[in-house]
C-alpha cells in the first residue's frame, strides 16, 4: 500500500495515440478500504479516497444517523496498515446502543450508498423532512457555482477520476471535497460543515456526479434544502427529494439546468 496518503499517486503507463506510443508517468486517484469502527466494533468498510479522512468519518457518522451531533463523537483515531485505513471512533453510550440495535455490516463499493440496508421498509424509515427554505436567488446562482468547479478540483485535474461536492454561499464555492465515490465526497463536505458549525440555511450543495438516492438522504439528514448536480438524477432520487421537500436540480451545465422538485 502506498504510504503517501494524498488522494492521488503516480503509475507508469504506456500511452498510445494513433501510430505513436510512449512510456510516461501518470496520475491516478487513490481508492483504499477505510474501516469505520465505533467503540471497538467494525461497522462499515468504505472504498474511498484517503484524503480528508477525519471530516469523512464525521460526515458519515452524522449523515447515516449514527450520532445526532458531533457532541456524541468523543474521539477519532486514524491509522494505516498494509490492508488499508482504520478509523477508530468513540461515541456516546446512547449512540452506540442505537447503533447496535440497527447495526448494518456492509462493504461499500464505489457506486454504492447504503449497501447494508436490510429491508425496503428500512430504506424509507426515519427520513427527516427538509424545513429550510430555498430562495429563488439560489437557482440563479447555480451556473456561477458550476463555472467555479473545475478550477477547485485539484485531484480531478490530475487524475480525471474524482467526484466533487461543494458548498455554495451567495454564488461562491467556499468549500470543496473530492473522492472516488460521490457519496464519500458528500460525507467529507457534510463533516466539514458540522465541524465548522456552518449554518446550512445559508447555502446549497453542488456535485459533479449524478443525483442518486443516497445523496438525497444525506442532504436531508443535514436539512440541506437544495442539491444541484451536473449529471442526471435517478428515479428514486426524484421520488425521495419530493417526499423530503428537498429541491433537486440536475443537468447543471453552463447556463442551463433542470429542476425536478421544488417546494
Amino acid at each position: 500500500m502506498d504510504t503517501k496518503i494524498r488522494g492521488y499517486e503516480t503509475v507508469q503507463v504506456h500511452r498510445f495515440h494513433q501510430d505513436l506510443s510512449e512510456n510516461e508517468m501518470d496520475y491516478i486517484v487513490q481508492e483504499y478500504p477505510i474501516a469505520l469502527i465505533y467503540n471497538g466494533i467494525s461497522h462499515a468498510v468504505m472504498m474511498a479516497t484517503p484524503s480528508d479522512i477525519e471530516v469523512f468519518a464525521k460526515g458519515f457518522s452524522l449523515s447515516e444517523g449514527i450520532v445526532q451531533s458531533l457532541n456524541e463523537l468523543y474521539s477519532i483515531e486514524i491509522s494505516q496498515n498494509e490492508l488499508g485505513v482504520q478509523v477508530e471512533m468513540t461515541i456516546a453510550s446512547r449512540a452506540f446502543m442505537a447503533l447496535k440495535q440497527h447495526r448494518r455490516m456492509m462493504v461499500g463499493r464505489t457506486g454504492c450508498g447504503l449497501c447494508g440496508i436490510e429491508s425496503l421498509k428500512q430504506l424509507y424509515s426515519e427520513l427527516p423532512l427538509v424545513s429550510s427554505h430555498v430562495p429563488s436567488s439560489w437557482l440563479n446562482q447555480i451556473p456561477s457555482a458550476i463555472a467555479q468547479l473545475k478550477a477547485k478540483q485539484k485531484i480531478s485535474e490530475l487524475t480525471g477520476g474524482a467526484h466533487a461536492a461543494a458548498w455554495v454561499v451567495k454564488g461562491q464555492i467556499i468549500a470543496l471535497f473530492e473522492d472516488v465515490g460521490r457519496h464519500n465526497a458528500l460525507d467529507k463536505l457534510l463533516g466539514y460543515l458540522a465541524e465548522q458549525k456552518l449554518n446550512v440555511a445559508d447555502g446549497f450543495v453542488v456535485m459533479t456526479s449524478r443525483a442518486s438516492y443516497e445523496l438525497i438522504r444525506k442532504c436531508a439528514q443535514f436539512n440541506i434544502a437544495l442539491l444541484a448536480t451536473i449529471s442526471a438524477p435517478t428515479s428514486m432520487a426524484i421520488e425521495m427529494a419530493k417526499k423530503l421537500n428537498l429541491t433537486l436540480a440536475s443537468f447543471c451545465r453552463g447556463d442551463s439546468f433542470v429542476v425536478y422538485t421544488q417546494e
